[in-house]
């Protein structure tokens, strides 16, 4: 069965730093483009950060400079590290992998159940 776990989550004061980490099992996470997603009470979703298969990063801006994505394909796991993060960062964080099979012409899409990172004094 298909699973992504979040970790990492809590409560951090602004300037401060926090790792998620997403843990995959059950498809071929060396052949998934990882990504982490969030979302803030009465808000739209956003994407905030994007890793593709072969490790090139893309960022939201309002994330650029703050905040790593990065994937270890031994562990079947992505990362997301925060840091200098700020209040508007508060949301759930959630993890998503599209996964390319050799036999589907389409990547499967799948999603954690997301994780709370609220920044608050």
């Amino acid at each position: 069965q298909v699973q992504l776990v979040e970790s990492g989550g809590g409560l951090v004061q602004p300037g401060g730093s926090l790792r998620l980490s997403c843990a995959a099992s059950g498809f071929t996470f060396s052949r998934s483009v990882m990504s982490w997603h969030r979302q803030a009470p009465g808000k739209e979703r956003e994407s905030v950060a994007t890793i593709s298969i072969g490790g090139t990063a893309n960022y939201a801006d309002s994330v650029k400079g703050r905040f790593t994505i990065s994937r270890d394909n031994a562990k079947n796991t992505a990362y997301l590290q925060m840091n200098s993060l700020k209040p508007d960062d508060t949301a759930v964080y959630s993890c998503r992998a599209m996964y390319y099979s050799a036999i589907s012409a389409r990547p499967y899409e799948y999603w954690g159940q997301g994780t709370q990172v609220t920044v608050s004094s």
